[in-house]
């Protein structure tokens, strides 16, 4: 059993949970995840880090309510437990001096991209980062991404905060003004396909995080398979990164709407259990 020691709400669907693992803290890399169950017939649900304080011995998760377990979880506070949180797992972000480093986040995608933009920085990078959500309220993280960045661009669908437009706008515009040496993406994957035809039609090397279609998190389920350059890899052993210009985008959308119709009936099913 994990002790959730901590909560913020950035918004009526998104919540930070600060859990207490000391090992996983004291190990985690920018990139990994840890599997997250509760109850003990509970599903599990992969989660990528984006927070960890060793001397503390905590980790934070950030969780968007999409699902039932999700729900769940979010709905969890200070004092509560969570049955088994497994990790830190997949491989970690490669981190090294390039020059100029552009990061793309999008929605809960700008979570995981935190603790990348902080090694990224300390490894002596010019990181450029850009934050994009539907509306205002949806941009999280907002304070910590501009502590370890030398810019912020923040692009909101409906122009409520920053400027109006999609996160490949505000890309386009630091590609088109100064030369960049890298690319990392992480958001929605309609998201990350956009941003990575953006840079391959500028030869930039690009890497996307695919972590929003992990199921079990082992390589046992089979249901994260992407084909990456023509071979089929397993996002949770393999990834959670790749080089986002050999990703098969549109096979990955077709992937993650597979279950849909199912989700969404357990979803309301479970609603009406709380009411």
């Amino acid at each position: 059993m994990t002790k959730i020691v901590g909560k913020e709400q950035f918004s009526e669907l998104v919540t930070l949970l600060e859990i207490d693992a000391p090992r996983i803290a004291r190990q985690r890399k920018p990139g990994h995840f840890v599997i997250v169950k509760i109850g003990r017939e509970g599903e599990r649900i992969p989660l990528t880090i984006s927070m960890a304080d060793p001397e503390k011995g905590t980790i934070s998760l950030v969780i968007q309510k999409v699902g039932v377990t999700s729900h769940k979880v979010t709905a969890l506070n200070p004092g509560d437990e969570l049955t088994d949180v497994v990790g830190p797992l997949g491989h970690a972000t490669h981190i090294e001096k390039l020059g100029t480093i552009l990061c793309a986040g999008g929605g809960v995608g700008i979570a995981p991209m935190l603790p990348i933009v902080q090694a990224m920085k300390e490894a002596g990078n010019r990181v450029i980062s850009v934050l994009a959500a539907r509306t205002k309220d949806l941009i999280i993280l907002e304070e910590q991404v501009r502590a370890h960045s030398d810019e912020v661009i923040i692009m909101t669908d409906d122009g409520s905060y920053g400027q109006k437009g999609l996160v490949t706008q505000g890309m386009e515009e630091v590609i088109k003004r100064e030369p960049v040496n890298q690319a990392i993406t992480i958001g929605p994957a309609i998201m990350m396909k956009y941003a990575a035809a953006l840079t391959k039609k500028y030869n930039l090397p690009t890497v996307a995080s695919l972590n929003t279609i992990m199921v079990d998190g082992t390589g046992m389920c089979g249901a994260c398979r992407v084909s990456v350059g023509g071979k089929t890899k397993f996002v949770c052993v393999d990834g959670p990164e790749f080089d986002a210009h050999e990703v098969d985008f549109d096979e990955l959308l077709m992937r993650l709407g597979a279950y849909q119709d199912e989700e969404r009936a357990d979803y309301e099913r479970y609603l009406k259990t709380i009411q």
